[in-house]
């Protein structure tokens, strides 16, 4: 019974301690924005055929879809072509930020309701990678997804390194600003009623602004460590707790892909990936398609292969070296149909959704790798613009030249 409770105390110590996955929810949080980001960028040209007001899925369409789901979207409240291309900007730009990592708890908020706006107008332009984005996109606001690789990172360095030297931080002045913009902003559309719907998305809103204001008065208002102390174990439950719900998601989606696969006659036989290759829409690289497609046994592997990983995946978490190897063997599957299927952005989804299983060693060697390799070229930009500058000696005293092995 002292062992049992021992491992309850500590396991619920770990879960109020720290925000578990840092790098992992980094990850997340540069795939999905990435990903988005990409769509966004390369569907620039076709935007009103897919989400503007002259698209197939008309306004009136989107006004009685969304009078029936009470969906969010910020594209219903006006038909202006000003107001369009208005809330596509604000997409684009909310993703560029949340990518950097600057600002991450608000950016990730605008990032969901760029997303939803642009989704929920023309619900039919996808091809499955959205859905994917339109979920995690709500579970990245629960997370403390800027801890790593990012400049909120980078800006809570350079405060404990000027509290190390004794100087006093300046006092964050920007912060406070946006919250106040904010703010007003969403009274405004809170009154005059464009949140009227489904409750999610107004309680996130509402939610995430008045817990900013709280953990702002309380950082600099309290005068004993306690309630800094709890506002941090409750902002760890909820990031662990999305987290969690970001891992369930995506063995969900693997399992019920899985199991729906073995129910098709298609799968069964083995033949079931030889008749996407054949279609059009489906054959970027038609010479490619008809490789793969002319072997029969190189179809049947692959068939087989696909069920297999996706039915066993969700069982092999609990044992890391099995996990591993699935996970690559499902990333290198979602590159193949990236090139082989053309579909880059369902893929890239898949993928920023399978990096929440990624070992933190690989991860961190990664970092310390893109790391070395922008210290390099820094380098070797600066001593570009001196040609008469030569490398320093490699000597104890110059150890930024001395090698530097992988760490875990």
């Amino acid at each position: 019974m002292n062992r049992f409770a021992l491992a309850i105390s500590a396991a619920i110590a770990r879960v109020t301690e720290s925000a578990l996955g840092p790098y992992q929810t980094a990850v997340i949080r540069i795939g999905f924005t990435a990903t988005w980001l990409l769509f966004l960028l390369r569907e620039f040209p076709h935007r009103q055929e897919l989400y503007g007001p002259d698209g197939p899925w008309d306004f009136d369409l989107a006004q009685q879809l969304i009078g029936t789901n009470g969906s969010f979207t910020a594209l219903i409240w006006s038909n202006s072509q000003f107001w369009f291309e208005s809330v596509y900007a604000f997409a684009v730009l909310t993703s560029v930020l949340l990518l950097l990592g600057w600002r991450t708890r608000t950016m990730s908020v605008l990032f969901m309701v760029g997303v939803l706006s642009l989704q929920n107008r023309s619900i039919f332009m996808g091809d499955g990678g959205d859905n994917v984005l339109h979920l995690m996109c709500v579970y990245l606001v629960f997370t403390r997804c800027g801890r790593v690789w990012s400049l909120d990172e980078r800006r809570a360095g350079l405060a404990r390194e000027a509290r190390a030297r004794g100087e006093r931080a300046r006092p964050d002045r920007l912060g406070p600003a946006l919250w106040g913009v904010l703010g007003a902003a969403l009274v405004s559309v809170t009154v005059a009623g464009r949140l009227d719907g489904d409750l999610t998305v107004p309680v996130i809103l509402w939610g995430v602004w008045l817990s900013q204001a709280v953990w702002w008065i309380v950082g600099r208002r309290a005068t004993t460590p306690e309630p800094r102390i709890l506002l941090d174990v409750v902002g760890n439950v909820v990031h662990n707790g999305a987290l969690l719900v970001i891992m369930a998601e995506a063995c969900l989606i693997y399992a019920t892909a899985g199991w729906y696969k073995i129910q098709g006659s298609r799968w069964q036989d083995g033949t079931a990936v030889h008749y996407p290759l054949q279609l059009d829409y489906f054959s970027p690289w038609p010479g490619l398609a008809e490789l793969l497609s002319s072997s029969g046994t190189m179809v049947m592997l692959i068939t087989y292969g696909t069920v297999i990983v996706q039915v066993a995946f969700p069982f092999t978490l609990f044992n890391r070296r099995v996990k591993n190897v699935l996970l690559a063997a499902m990333i290198t599957e979602h590159a193949v149909i990236a090139v082989v299927l053309g579909l880059p952005f369902f893929s890239l989804a898949m993928i920023a959704a399978d990096a929440v299983f990624l070992p933190t060693s690989f991860l961190r060697r990664l970092g310390d790798w893109a790391a070395r390799a922008r210290g390099g070229l820094s380098r070797l930009t600066k001593r570009g613009d001196d040609p008469t500058e030569l490398p320093a000696p490699r000597t104890p005293e110059n150890p930024e030249h001395a090698h530097v092995g992988f760490t875990a």
